[in-house]
């Protein structure tokens, strides 16, 4: 490859990303709320009847959460395959990630990886090719399970709290909606927010079980799901709520206690399974710094790339097996 190529490769893909940013600024929420305020001003909000569905959808000011970009969306809704599980996925991150978006980052990345591979270090179409299809798919997905981990680590981490506030309110006498809403207001993010989501849904006419659990279905945190079956157990049976709710912050705290424990006893496995894995690969890249054309005979002989697929699989399999010795379900 040249450099003159190598050049005209790089700006394509900046100037790919710069159309991209730009796209998604103009789509971006507030600037929807300001073009919707305009238009409110303007009058054309005010022709749609209060009681009509359209007052509270493409013309509502209340709603801001973007929809990407719609060649995107259209694209990303004819070929990605099981939509609504990505879309749940999604949404777990917290994030306001549209599928066209993620397919965006897929092709995008794909692209990147295929460029690079085929023109910066001269590697086959076929290798190439693999490659930026197991990264394009592969390195967003691994994005997205990042985010939702950090999201219910995060939310655990204080949920606890949001219990014993809750539990604190009932025994000074408030019923278990305000002290919900008490929990929205005083609990930091995330659990805060979804407690103030769910009040929200109440407060618009929801009934307060149906929300908790649509937020239960949303969230798939196991904690959060015997939260929803104890209120929901006491409204059927009865009984003393604070207390039934004071036992539940108690073990909630004691189960993360208990994988605290087993994240530090199996830290040495762990730190032996990451070093493990990665030694191989620093090892060939190290290789390849010092010898190129000694490495890259591995992905120009037929022979070569067999046994680097045969290696990765190898590999790919130990460290699944390092990866379930050391992961302990409490």
């Amino acid at each position: 490859m040249t450099f003159e190529i190598g050049i005209i490769f790089v700006g394509v893909l900046m100037a790919l990303l710069a159309i991209a940013v730009a796209i998604g600024s103009s789509m971006s929420p507030e600037a929807q709320v300001r073009k919707r305020a305009h238009r409110l001003v303007k009058g054309e909000l005010g022709r749609s009847s209060p009681t009509s569905p359209t007052s509270v959808g493409d013309g509502s000011i209340l709603r801001t959460q973007s929809q990407g970009i719609k060649g995107l969306e259209d694209l990303a809704k004819r070929l990605m395959p099981r939509q609504a599980n990505l879309t749940s996925r999604l949404r777990r991150t917290g994030f306001d990630i549209t599928l066209g978006t993620y397919l965006f980052c897929n092709v995008l990345l794909g692209a990147i990886v295929f460029g690079v591979g085929a023109f910066v270090f001269g590697y086959s179409m076929t290798l190439s090719g693999l490659v930026a299809v197991f990264l394009g798919l592969g390195l967003p997905h691994m994005g997205i399970g990042f985010l939702i981990g950090r999201r219910v680590k995060n939310f655990l981490a204080v949920f606890p709290e949001g219990i014993e506030l809750i539990v604190r309110g009932l025994k000074s006498g408030l019923p278990v909606s305000e002290s919900m809403a008490v929990v929205g207001r005083e609990i930091p993010d995330p659990v805060g927010l979804e407690f103030r989501t769910i009040m929200d849904n109440v407060k618009f006419g929801q009934k307060l079980d149906e929300t908790l659990w649509q937020t239960a279905a949303r969230l798939e945190i196991p904690e959060f799901n015997f939260f929803v079956i104890s209120l929901s157990i006491q409204q059927e049976t009865g009984g003393n709520l604070a207390e039934t709710l004071a036992n539940l912050g108690d073990i909630l705290r004691k189960r993360r206690q208990m994988k605290l424990k087993v994240k530090a006893l199996s830290g040495e496995a762990r730190a032996s399974a990451y070093i493990l894995g990665s030694l191989p690969f620093i090892m060939f890249a190290l290789v390849n710094l010092l010898n190129p054309g000694y490495a890259s005979e591995l992905f120009n002989d037929p022979r070569g790339m067999a046994m680097v697929g045969a290696g990765i699989a190898s590999m790919g399999m130990g460290i699944a097996v390092m990866a379930k010795l050391v992961r302990f379900e409490i």
